[in-house]
């Protein structure tokens, strides 16, 4: 027998009937074919590459590459990374299969660099499928065909600007989106129904093996179906003891499926580990006992069995996982920090990017905080109180991430079109009622204009400040022009070198390892802190003390980038170092310069033998 929907939970078309009208296959087709259409439009008439922009789009393509060459499953080291032995990655195989079986796939009709560029532009545009289908369900259930369709333009507008999902963007953000879309459409089944939130409890599962950075929203998850079921106790019972079984059953089989046999003891932060695991499957496994037990208990009875289980629980996180329970980039050494971390823009906190370009603020956090109001709006006044709850959790636990690090951002602005949808259809149908109405109409306008993050983009970039300097720069014939450090023309007399190992700054670092067949000291990756430190330290040093770091690590080939920022930055913090003399042009007699190179935007020197 079904249960009954909750008064608590009302939508605008609960029947069935209505139900066919919302997120049809065609609405999902229209809206899926114009993103990739819009996406394609953005991208295409200015492609250079077909790989993404982002170090981590090249170096993913460099590990799918090793994966097809033979190397094991279960064997995620980059050995062209970092110091001898190679850098051990927290990235996850679910995301490089695919991948792999696209570029094989091509590879029957056509050679392999065309069967890789087929491959990168098919999997992010396919990506938005999902995202569309999660957000447009979620938008449905939440209020109705208008508040769908609202939503869905949003979510359209979200994914062009993101460049995420353009071709060659291959990192797993856009994986992590597609389940997070998912999940809150789930979670907002009116029915409470135990298959949609085993769904949910997979996709978490999922989330949770791909990548650490959906961590807090998957906890959000978790203790918003928790919460769910001591407020309704039987009538969600079997959504609860779904969620649980599927999101322990999800997790064991990812651990024991990317996790080599050798690490099972190992407990990591930053990716699947025996601490996620042993987490993950205690709390799913909790949560489904405690449901499939406790259901018939009072209410208060059901918050004590959910607070004894939640008690264990964080127990076992300080036995198990103490570490975890903070950011894993706290324990970079001081130099990385000060010359690596602090430019990376999604590692800022909310302070620090304020200091840094405060006209990018409205970008990162004005949506998600215009979304955090309406839901307690919603909620206030009463309307669709629980559904506003719950989104309500999953944006404003993302939103906090946010203010730790900008990163969150991708999740806060990619839900907050959920509730914002919501209210734009309402203003919009008030609006159509009375044309006259200037107020009814400008509020229409404002909120919607003020719902999409890229307007925020546009209005920084028109203060003055880094971001308008960037966007004049950026539409320069002069700066389009300039060739980059990364350009495989400015890397192929490094291909041209014998085999070794290059020093460089981290910033060319995947670029190298994708050209070239040489190994590298430094690519932007908090695990390879020692190859990092190296490079940085062989920058910092005097020239003397910079042949000792160069000869310690077996570094056959300096690679210099004048126009490098990090580079630029160690340079001035010691004047006297090997950065700063090459760049005044002086080379100290065990480099020798690369025939050709001496002009070059990337220079080249190989270390003399001693």
């Amino acid at each position: 027998m079904s249960n009954p929907m909750p008064a608590a939970l009302p939508l605008a078309h609960p029947q069935t009937a209505e139900r066919r009208q919302g997120m049809t296959p065609g609405i999902l087709i229209l809206y899926s074919l114009l993103a990739i259409a819009l996406l394609l439009a953005v991208s295409l008439p200015f492609a250079t590459d077909y790989v993404g922009a982002d170090n981590d789009d090249t170096m993913r393509l460099v590990m799918v590459r090793d994966l097809l060459a033979g190397q094991s499953w279960f064997d995620t080291t980059q050995y062209r990374l970092g110091l001898a032995g190679g850098t051990l990655m927290h990235w996850s195989r679910f995301v490089d299969l695919p991948i792999a079986n696209l570029i094989d796939i091509f590879s029957l009709f056509t050679g392999r660099e065309r069967a890789e560029a087929l491959a990168l532009a098919v999997w992010p545009l396919s990506l938005t499928v999902p995202v569309i289908f999660g957000m447009g369900l979620a938008g449905f259930r939440l209020g109705g065909k208008g508040a769908m369709h609202a939503t869905l333009v949003l979510t359209v507008l979200f994914l062009v600007a993101l460049n995420r999902f353009q071709p060659g963007a291959i990192d797993h953000h856009n994986v992590q989106l597609a389940l997070a879309a998912c999940i809150a459409a789930m979670l907002l089944d009116p029915f409470m129904r135990a298959r949609d939130h085993a769904i949910a409890g997979a996709l978490s599962g999922l989330a949770i093996a791909i990548g650490a950075e959906t961590t807090p929203l998957i906890a959000a998850v978790c203790l918003v179906v928790s919460l769910r079921w001591v407020w309704h106790g039987p009538a969600f019972r079997d959504a609860a003891a779904a969620f649980g079984l599927a999101l322990a059953a999800t997790v064991t089989f990812a651990f024991f499926a990317t996790v080599a046999p050798s690490r099972y003891g190992q407990v990591t932060c930053d990716s699947l580990s025996y601490g996620f695991y042993a987490l993950a499957t205690f709390g799913g496994g909790a949560l489904f006992l405690t449901a499939s037990l406790a259901s018939g208990r009072s209410r208060a009875g059901r918050f004590a069995a959910l607070a004894v289980a939640g008690a264990v629980i964080g127990a076992a996180v300080l036995l198990i996982a103490p570490g975890c329970l903070a950011n894993p980039l706290d324990t970079l050494d001081p130099l990385l920090k000060t010359f690596w971390l602090s430019g990376v823009i999604e590692a800022q906190s909310a302070l620090e990017q304020f200091h840094r370009e405060p006209a990018s603020i409205g970008t990162f956090y004005m949506p998600g905080l215009l979304a955090i109001l309406v839901c307690l709006w919603r909620i206030r006044r009463k309307e669709a109180r629980e559904a506003h709850g719950v989104l309500l959790a999953l944006i404003a636990v993302s939103f906090t991430v946010t203010l730790i690090q900008i990163r969150g951002a991708i999740f806060s602005n990619l839900l907050s079109a959920l509730p914002l949808g919501f209210l734009i259809a309402d203003l919009r149908n008030a609006a159509n009622a009375a044309p006259r109405n200037i107020r009814r109409a400008s509020a229409f306008f404002l909120v919607t204009l003020a719902s999409v993050p890229a307007s925020w983009a546009l209005a920084g970039a028109a203060l003055p400040g880094r971001s308008q300097a960037l966007l004049t720069e950026g539409l320069s014939a002069k700066a389009a022009a300039r060739a980059s450090c990364t350009d495989m023309a400015s890397i192929r007399p490094l291909a041209d070198e014998p085999v070794g190992v290059v020093a460089g700054p981290s910033n060319i670092g995947a670029a190298i390892l994708r050209y070239t067949g040489h190994r590298v000291l430094s690519a932007p990756y908090h695990r390879n802190q020692g190859g990092m430190l190296t490079e940085m330290h062989i920058g910092l040093s005097n020239p003397h003390q910079a042949e000792a770091f160069l000869r310690g690590a077996h570094v056959t080939l300096l690679a210099f980038c004048p126009d490098d920022t990090q580079t630029r930055d160690l340079a001035k913090a010691e004047p006297e170092g090997l950065y700063a003399d090459l760049l005044k042009g002086r080379v100290p007699a065990y480099l020798e310069p690369v025939a050709g190179t001496e002009g070059a935007v990337l220079r080249l020197y190989r270390v003399k033998p001693q």
